[in-house]
């Protein structure tokens, strides 16, 4: 019989030692661990929205990006278009300028030339009427 109870006490006491154990071991490291498993699925939901913000704003910022550099190519080609007019109207004012002041030039070749064919005339007039003085001797009539 002694030792039934024996085996009694020794259940008792392993059970006693199960529930202590339990209570003051188990329950407290159970607890921390579910703890920290709350801590981490929290800070990894709070990692994955930072990251779909980081995304959207990066997304944002790309398609901001692009949309001002087409802007700014817009903006170049216009100002590539307006010098490209602005060239074209230079050339053909000073093309016209051109033409007007070789038209003058003509006109004053033109019209010195025909002063000198004039002058050169009465001149030859005048030489004829000298030499023929000087060949006849006498004033030709």
């Amino acid at each position: 019989m002694n030792l039934d109870l024996s085996v009694a006490w020794v259940i008792v006491l392993v059970l006693l030692l199960s529930v202590v154990l339990n209570r003051l071991l188990l329950r407290p490291v159970t607890h921390v661990m579910s703890e920290r498993e709350g801590a981490i699925r929290s800070a990894r939901e709070l990692a994955e929205a930072s990251r779909g913000r980081a995304q959207s704003a990066t997304d944002e910022l790309e398609t901001k990006t692009r949309s001002a550099r087409a802007e700014v190519y817009q903006q170049m080609e216009e100002k590539r278009r307006a010098a490209l007019e602005r060239r074209a109207e230079i050339v053909a004012g000073t093309r016209r300028e051109v033409e007007q002041a070789m038209a003058d030039a003509t006109r004053r070749v033109r019209a010195q030339a025909t002063a000198a064919r004039g002058q050169l005339e009465g001149d030859a007039d005048a030489l004829a009427t000298i030499i023929v003085e000087r060949v006849l001797g006498r004033k030709a009539s």
